[in-house]
């Protein structure tokens, strides 16, 4: 779905972003410790890499209700049993990228759709195995300590 917030901007510190009004995604996590992580269309922005679900927040729109639109329309992910259990925030002064961490009832069904060209769940251990987006990665070491 194109919002009005989508777009490039350039944030305080130089850097170009995705998002008029900032980003958000979410990290949704299974039961068993598992994560939900999406392997990123090559065209998109950081495409071929893995990340979370994600993306450009519309004006008006809380991160938090960014980031279930943004999986949603992602994933198809039912979000009706999700608990949020943490947040973090990578802050670029004018721009934000807000990571919701999130617990699901289960390893739920996903569907991929044309951002995607893969939707996983992946052990904890083997998602630095991936090649991450490098805002991910970046964010990976804080995001796992809030883990449940």
């Amino acid at each position: 779905m194109v919002t009005d917030g989508d777009g490039w901007t350039t944030c305080t510190l130089g850097h170009r972003h995705w998002g008029w009004y900032g980003a958000a995604g979410l990290l949704a996590v299974s039961p068993d410790g598992a994560v939900l992580l999406q392997h990123r269309a090559p065209w998109s922005h950081g495409g071929d890499t893995w990340g979370i679900p994600g993306g450009a927040r519309a004006g008006g729109e809380t991160p938090e209700q960014g980031a279930r639109r943004e999986t949603v329309e992602e994933t198809g992910l039912d979000l009706s049993g999700l608990i949020i259990v943490g947040t973090h925030v990578a802050d670029h002064g004018s721009w934000t990228y807000t990571s919701f961490v999130a617990t699901v009832p289960g390893r739920l069904p996903v569907v991929a759709e044309r951002e995607s060209l893969d939707l996983r769940w992946v052990p904890v251990a083997g998602v630095t195995d991936l090649p991450l987006h490098p805002a991910f990665a970046a964010a990976w070491p804080a995001l796992r300590l809030l883990l449940p």
